[in-house]
């Protein structure tokens, strides 16, 4: 199974304890404030990481986009009040802002990191914000050339397959490793704003893991709800990403499919516990199961009460707890056999009663 250490020393693993990202994106506004408190709360939640989006109104989107002023979904289409342009502008990032968000994690004590858009954001985010990580958005994963130059940052590389073909896929991780990196991580993604139930292939985590055996699998959700990503740590996700936001009803773009703290809390717990469930593939019996066994499995008692001399049938025998006694298995051993003495109705067999 795969593996990746990050320079932190934590190890994101295949069935290991999911790393649980509470993507922030966007959802702070643009307000600073609003992103620390965001960031305490993520931790409080026991989120592992937080993890921005780096862009400007230059890197995210060309001119076209803006006179079109398509906004990105249907409840701000029709909107007078705001432009595209200036919620994209409004919502950014600065490089000074970043910087103090990642000082502001290290205090807290939680991981940092972004999905940067442009090569300059990358280089801001490793040489300058020292993130463990760079994450790629799903829209970036033919963006060969970006591929290639976050590669050479020589970090660990977390790509959301969201969008893409596995031929794709394969040529990004290809890219990558072409370049000299072998840091990868790939996220199953569905990149649909939440998507039906029926489109998320959570299996297509194992179809991944069976590609790239040495990669380690995770599951970046947009799905309404806990149950989802739940359901990845089962299949062993070594991550699972999650959008975060404090109030579901905040003007923005994610904040109605993300996570509420309530609900990323819930997640986290989940997510370990489910893992932790998971436990070995060899079967064993725990201490606690070897205490309860003699008390619920069967012993062979008397079917009636029965004289010395008495050859047993299976008509003489009947099986009740506690198992302290001589086993059901153990009943063919007994038909057939003489008592040298007296059994009560109801009492338990013992070696001593038979000739």
């Amino acid at each position: 199974m795969g593996t990746i250490k990050l320079e932190n020393g934590k190890v994101i693993s295949d069935y290991g304890k999911p790393y649980i990202i509470a993507e922030l994106g966007s959802n702070h506004n643009g307000n600073m404030d609003l992103a620390k408190e965001m960031i305490h709360k993520a931790k409080e939640c026991g989120a592992d990481c937080v993890k921005f989006q780096s862009w400007t109104k230059d890197t995210i989107f060309s001119k076209k986009v803006y006179q079109d002023n398509y906004f990105l979904q249907d409840d701000y289409r029709n909107r007078t009040d705001y432009t595209l342009e200036e919620i994209v502008d409004e919502f950014s990032i600065s490089e000074d802002q970043l910087y103090q968000m990642a000082q502001i994690c290290k205090e807290v004590g939680i991981d940092f990191s972004s999905s940067p858009f442009s090569e300059r954001e990358v280089d801001h985010l490793v040489d300058t914000c020292h993130a463990p990580f760079v994450k790629i958005a799903s829209m970036d994963l033919n963006n060969y050339p970006f591929l290639e130059y976050v590669a050479k940052k020589n970090v660990p590389v977390v790509l959301a397959t969201g969008l893409s073909d596995l031929w794709e896929i394969a040529k990004a991780v290809k890219t990558i490793e072409d370049a000299g990196n072998h840091k990868i991580i790939q996220l199953h993604c569905i990149s649909v704003y939440p998507p039906k139930f029926a489109d998320i292939h959570l299996n297509n985590i194992l179809s991944l893991r069976m590609m790239y055996p040495d990669y380690p699998i995770g599951f970046s959700d947009h799905s309404l709800g806990v149950e989802i990503p739940s359901a990845a740590a089962a299949l062993g996700a070594c991550m699972i990403e999650k959008h975060f936001t404090l109030d579901k009803e905040m003007f923005g773009w994610d904040h109605k499919i993300s996570a509420d703290p309530q609900e990323l809390k819930a997640l986290v717990e989940a997510a370990h516990h489910v893992q932790e469930a998971l436990g070995s593939t060899k079967k064993t019996v725990n201490t606690d199961e070897m205490i309860k066994r003699d008390a619920f499995r069967r012993s062979i008692v008397a079917a009636r009460d029965l004289l010395a001399g008495t050859v047993l049938t299976r008509e003489d025998i009947d099986f009740k707890r506690p198992g302290t006694g001589i086993t059901p298995g153990e009943a063919e051993n007994l038909i057939g056999r003489t008592l040298k003495r007296d059994v009560a109705y109801d009492k338990m067999f013992e070696k001593e009663d038979l000739v």
